[in-house]
């Protein structure tokens, strides 16, 4: 008789393909974006860009090399990695580097190193291990969230404390996510939706700059607005305006020029929609559209319970980022600290995202999302 099997599949193109394009295209956008701040700190306007650029290189080196990595071998890991993201955290709070009022960097040698990168796909992880291993008593409310929380808890508050109020919550809405594709019952998961909600709003009222940030973008009265705040959106939207359908062009900012603070960390979208206007954003939010779509695919096809989880959760933790920061940087959001995924400066959010994507790659390389099909011999 005759018939057919399958033969491995390849990775998800379509996953793939809009990452390394937007790696390659946000060294433009960096050196763009960074060029007059780093003429002046640095005294060339090509520094940061080539250091973005050698950290988008050794970036795709590790996707690819993390794509040939069977996904499992993370499973038996995830307890240790959790323990290494804790010891870090608890580094920042006792002898971090300290910018801007925040002490969220370590350290290490000639490299500054942000643990909660580090610590928001470890909880991905070990979240994942956790439900897929609980998958027969994950209704339960004591067998099922309770594992979770005691893992991820400390984890949102250790960042919390930084203070980075903003990261602490989207890591406990990444795993509230992963805890609905795992069928944690509906009613648990709104009552720790509220439950969260509520202490994250107590917590952000205790700090005068969190609650005059509220107050700026909610429009409230009864206390002085965050006017830096205020300013960093208004200049943001101006960029958007200077850039209308079709941009100024490739490095024709005017924003950038000490109009616009972090015109290449949190706010490098509105560079963008400067110089490319609103051609170019529909771009940029369309490839991380196609990446969120291809990851939720992967997400349903994946082999095991683990791999579907895991998926699940890189993919959320993908979107989330990249939509919350061009929702901050529209003025629909109120202001966080978060940084677009592989457009933004920085070398822990790039080498974090890339080893994660090449987790993903992998589950998708075995998630028989490609296919292809050959006959068996004749018997």
């Amino acid at each position: 008789m005759s018939g057919e099997r399958p033969e491995p599949s390849n990775i998800d193109w379509f996953i793939l393909l809009p990452i390394v394009a937007l790696l390659l295209f946000s060294v433009a956008f960096v050196y763009s974006a960074s060029a007059t701040f780093a003429d002046v700190k640095m005294g060339s306007s090509e520094g940061m860009a080539w250091n973005h650029a050698i950290r988008v290189l050794l970036g795709l080196g590790i996707m690819m090399l993390f794509a040939k990595i069977d996904y499992r071998v993370f499973e038996r890991a995830s307890s240790t990695i959790m323990l290494v993201a804790y010891g870090f955290l608890f580094m920042v709070l006792v002898m971090g580097v300290s910018q801007k009022g925040a002490s969220r960097w370590v350290q290490l040698g000639p490299l500054n190193f942000q643990p909660s990168e580090l610590a928001k796909y470890a909880v991905v992880l070990h979240t994942a291990v956790l439900l897929s291993a609980n998958q027969a008593r994950v209704r339960s409310w004591r067998e099922g969230m309770l594992p979770v929380l005691m893992w991820t808890l400390p984890v949102s508050v250790l960042i919390a404390l930084q203070p980075n109020l903003s990261t602490a919550t989207v890591i406990f809405l990444i795993v509230t996510v992963m805890m609905f594709l795992a069928d944690v019952k509906l009613t648990h998961l709104l009552t720790l939706g509220a439950t969260g909600f509520a202490i994250a709003g107590i917590y952000a009222m205790t700090a005068e700059y969190r609650r005059r940030r509220l107050i700026s973008f909610f429009g409230g009265e009864g206390a002085p607005a965050d006017e830096n705040v205020r300013y960093q959106v208004d200049q943001a939207l101006i960029a958007f305006g200077n850039g209308g359908f079709t941009g100024v062009g490739p490095g024709q900012s005017r924003q950038r020029d000490w109009f616009l603070p972090e015109s290449y960390g949190d706010f490098i979208f509105s560079i963008v929609g400067e110089e490319y206007g609103f051609i170019g954003i529909c771009f940029l939010i369309g490839a991380f559209a196609l990446i969120m779509w291809r990851g939720y695919i992967v997400t349903k096809k994946a082999p095991d319970a683990f791999g579907r989880l895991l998926a699940g959760g890189i993919t959320t933790t993908l979107a989330v980022y990249a939509f919350v920061n061009a929702g901050v940087t529209c003025g629909v959001l109120p202001t966080t600290g978060l940084p677009m995924p592989f457009i933004s400066y920085g070398g822990s959010s790039v080498f974090f995202s890339a080893i994660a994507v090449g987790v993903l790659l992998n589950i998708s390389s075995q998630a028989g999302v490609y296919r292809r099909k050959r006959p068996l011999p004749d018997s």
